[in-house]
């Protein structure tokens, strides 16, 4: 006879029993203390405790985009690097700060929990920016670069512990038990969003203006100092606090499916009356129809997975059961949802490598341009990317009230058009926009040689910056189909204990698709210069520019009929009896 714990369940075709027995005992004194828990915890998190988190991502953005927005006119100005070289230092800065959050989550999930891992990121993100201010003030020349450099990458750290924990540290706050509070953190996202706009948009303007008008070390300061005050705020919500403690490896959930799919891989499922294991320690189980937590369906991708949970001689006759040897369905759903999002994943990088010319060439084309609004006022170049996100914030209402609505009639889907039809059309978008960068370019340059500026690269090209403007507007409208697509994607369809390490592999995506913009960059540099006619050169009159967007158009056209070939065979989570539920409910009144 088999003896397993009731976390533990089985169902094989020659099971007699219809229905598991639990035996329940009470704990008079467990629930005692679990009251008085609960009342503490009442007394802690909620608006009181949020706002203050929502102020140190608002600082932490404000930094990053203070110091990324500008960035590459620092190394080319000031450090006299070439322009294709410093867009390369700029895209592999940004793609680091984008991959560390993968260990950041791993770390937070697994060891530290959000809470200490937001605070050790915060401390080295700050002490990070002290070190950058004293670079560009204080440090000799000769050792300035090799100090800056340091600095940049102390920041990517902090990024690290910083991005993947701090919005889910803050959603923590709201209960979701509590009708009232769960009611306030959907107000909350909403609040949480325009706090990140507003952060980085205020630093697009102020602090890019005081760099280029004032001292990199005044810009520097401010954003030092702008960091103080957030860890400071932080400290003093200290007590406030709901903390989560670290719940395991959820790697380990997913090396348990591989190993004993491996381990079984001869076995078939049909032969010798085999069983398969439905119900793990972490709900989501289906024991003979009885529906507990979240049971995912079974599905027909990976199959070879199914191996896991198929139950051998040795695991009938153990008393316990092995998660090395025998996984439940549930446990090997989860494992085909996270491989599904791999594809998409990879498909979006190219869009993460068109969106990085905004800090870059973008910028660069900007410095050419007149620039002057009124007698004495110039519009400092990188100050044009605040124009994404006052898209974003236009746009974001106009898709919600009104878009979805329309679409909602003509599919019949929920949220108007799928999550993959989103992200689709912000992949059609970016084509379009590299595509009108190219003829803006196209335009500047010939407007420069109209005027014999060709050989004159500071010269000021007497073509108004405002003719940039298309190219930054296409690039928020992108960012609200794709990069929005993407974090509900990897939100929705991500096991809910890996829901962290989702983020960050969202996030992921723009790191690597930097990498990929700065190889895309170095093959250009490799092949054009063979030939005597570099196409990124440093005078941007004489370069091509313009050919450069367009090769990005032109993969990002092959790249999108690969995405749609991948979307095509996508198979979304299923849910069993999900159609009983509220949430099935409202699916179909929002249907109608």
């Amino acid at each position: 006879m088999m003896r397993f714990p009731p976390s533990a369940q089985f169902h094989t075709p020659n099971s007699s029993m219809d229905r598991p027995v639990a035996l329940v005992t009470i704990d008079h004194d467990h629930q005692n203390s679990s009251k008085i828990s609960s009342q503490k915890m009442s007394s802690k998190g909620g608006w009181n405790a949020a706002i203050f988190v929502i102020f140190v991502e608002m600082a932490e953005r404000f930094a990053f985009y203070g110091l990324a927005g500008n960035l590459i006119t620092y190394l080319t100005n000031n450090l006299g690097q070439p322009v294709a070289t410093a867009a390369k230092n700029v895209n592999t800065w940004v793609g680091v700060s984008a991959i560390f959050p993968l260990l950041g989550a791993f770390i937070a999930d697994s060891y530290l929990g959000r809470f200490k891992t937001i605070l050790a990121s915060s401390l080295i993100y700050f002490l990070g920016m002290v070190l950058l201010s004293l670079s560009v003030s204080v440090i000799p020349m000769h050792s300035r670069k090799a100090v800056f450099f340091t600095a940049l990458y102390v920041l990517a750290v902090g990024e690290g512990g910083h991005k993947p924990c701090v919005q889910t540290f803050a959603a923590d706050q709201f209960d979701e038990n509590n009708l009232e509070e769960k009611a306030a953190k959907s107000s909350f996202f909403n609040w949480w969003y325009l706090g990140i706009v507003t952060g980085a948009s205020v630093a697009i303007i102020v602090l890019i203006y005081l760099q280029d008008n004032v001292s990199w070390t005044a810009g520097f300061g401010v954003l030092a100092g702008s960091l103080a005050v957030a860890l400071a705020l932080f400290f003093i919500g200290i007590k406030r606090y709901r903390k989560q403690r670290p719940t395991g490896s959820p790697f380990t959930t997913v090396a348990q499916v591989f190993v004993a799919a491996a381990k079984k891989w001869r076995l078939r499922e049909t032969h010798g009356g085999r069983g398969i294991c439905y119900e793990d320690d972490r709900g989501g189980s289906h024991v003979h129809g009885q529906t507990r937590g979240c049971n995912l369906v079974r599905t027909k991708q990976f199959r070879i997975l199914d191996k896991a949970m198929i139950i051998d001689n040795e695991d009938a006759l153990s008393n316990t059961r092995n998660p090395w040897r025998l996984c439940s369905l549930y446990q090997v759903e989860e494992v085909k949802l996270v491989l599904r999002l791999i594809p998409i994943w990879l498909g979006c990088l190219m869009f993460c490598a068109v969106i990085t010319q905004l800090h870059t060439f973008f910028t660069k084309q900007g410095s050419t341009m007149l620039r002057s609004i009124g007698p004495n006022f110039q519009v400092p170049p990188a100050a044009l990317q605040s124009l994404v996100g006052l898209t974003i914030l236009i746009v974001v209402p106009i898709y919600d009230r009104v878009f979805v609505p329309i679409a909602r009639k003509i599919t019949g889907h929920p949220s108007g058009i799928t999550m993959l039809q989103r992200i689709g059309i912000g992949l059609f978008v970016s084509i379009l926009n590299m595509a009108v960068a190219g003829l803006v370019e196209t335009a500047r340059v010939n407007t420069a040689r109209k005027h014999g500026l060709i050989n004159t690269p500071k010269a000021v090209v007497p073509m108004r910056i405002w003719w940039l403007l298309p190219q930054y507007v296409l690039t928020g409208i992108g960012d609200v189909f794709t990069i929005v697509g993407l974090q509900e994607l990897f939100y929705d369809q991500m096991p809910e204990e890996m829901r962290s390490i989702g983020a960050a592999a969202y996030i992921s995506i723009v790191g690597v698709g930097s990498f990929i913009n700065t190889a895309i960059i170095s093959v250009v540099q490799m092949i054009t210069s063979r030939r005597g006619n570099v196409w990124l050169g440093d005078n941007l009159n004489r370069a091509h520019l313009n050919y450069f967007y367009w090769v990005l158009a032109g993969l990002s056209a092959v790249n999108l009929c690969v995405y749609m070939w991948i979307a095509n065979g996508f198979v979304y989570k299923k849910i069993e009896n999900l159609d009983e539920t509220s949430e099935g409910k409202e699916l179909e009144r929002l249907k109608k």
